[in-house]
């Protein structure tokens, strides 16, 4: 894969002035935009172009931004920033449950955006990451290709969720802050919002398979935050029973 195809973003707007300042500013800041005004010429443009990440506005008309993402969302783990004037904490919650890996309002300032996106290619590349596989009773993990068998399924994960369990299982046994999860999986300083902590790693548990807390790895602790506990052979077989 090129260079370019690592920087390519696609901009999926229906506001031709939104989606042409947005274009300059990412030029500028050296990457290739690619557009779309609908949701339909968006997706195309994702299969033909395999673009590195997608900028997608939620009010598009016919086809709405909702039903974009989980399009997307069913094909590939391509990082997805949301555009939408709907700034209520609801909608925000409903995105990031629905596998987008950035929450954006409108208005919003081209230089934190661009930065915002900066962000979300550079956590989901390979650089830094160790070429090795990790493996427990219930949880095997290639890092270097992204797979993920849980309890021997395979599971797809998008590149938050992805993040936020590497960062769990590089530190086993250890109870991790929504805070420092933040740091160490989405590397944003920009945002406190915890409540994407919460949200992903309900969606996590969900695509594991790990909804019951008495035999999930990955363990909620009450004031405190989150930790990945290696769960011995017994409990792992009886929690498939």
């Amino acid at each position: 894969m090129s260079s370019s195809t690592h920087k390519t973003v696609l901009i999926i707007e229906d506001d031709p002035d939104i989606r042409h300042l947005l274009g300059i500013r990412l030029k500028h800041a050296g990457y290739e935009p690619i557009k779309a005004a609908n949701g339909t010429d968006g997706l195309r443009l994702v299969h033909e172009r395999r673009p590195a990440l997608v900028v997608l506005d939620i009010g598009l008309p016919g086809m709405d931004g909702w039903q974009v993402l989980q399009r997307i969302r069913d094909v590939t783990t391509t990082p997805v920033m949301i555009l939408s004037a709907r700034g209520l904490e609801a909608e925000k919650v409903r995105g990031l449950q629905s596998g987008a890996d950035d929450y954006v309002t409108k208005p919003f300032g081209h230089q934190e955006l661009v930065a915002r996106i900066g962000v979300l290619l550079r956590r989901a590349t390979d650089e830094g990451e160790p070429e090795t596989e990790y493996a427990d009773p219930r949880l095997q993990i290639d890092i270097r290709s992204r797979a993920v068998h849980a309890d021997g399924v395979n599971v797809q994960l998008t590149p938050g969720e992805f993040r936020l369990l590497l960062a769990l299982i590089q530190h086993v046994g250890q109870i991790l802050s929504p805070e420092q999860l933040l740091e160490l999986a989405w590397d944003d300083p920009t945002t406190t919002n915890t409540s994407r902590v919460k949200f992903t790693v309900l969606r996590l548990r969900r695509k594991l398979g790990w909804d019951d807390p008495a035999t999930s790895p990955i363990e909620s602790v009450r004031g405190f935050g989150y930790r990945y506990r290696q769960i011995d052979s017994d409990l792992a077989v009886a929690s498939q029973g």
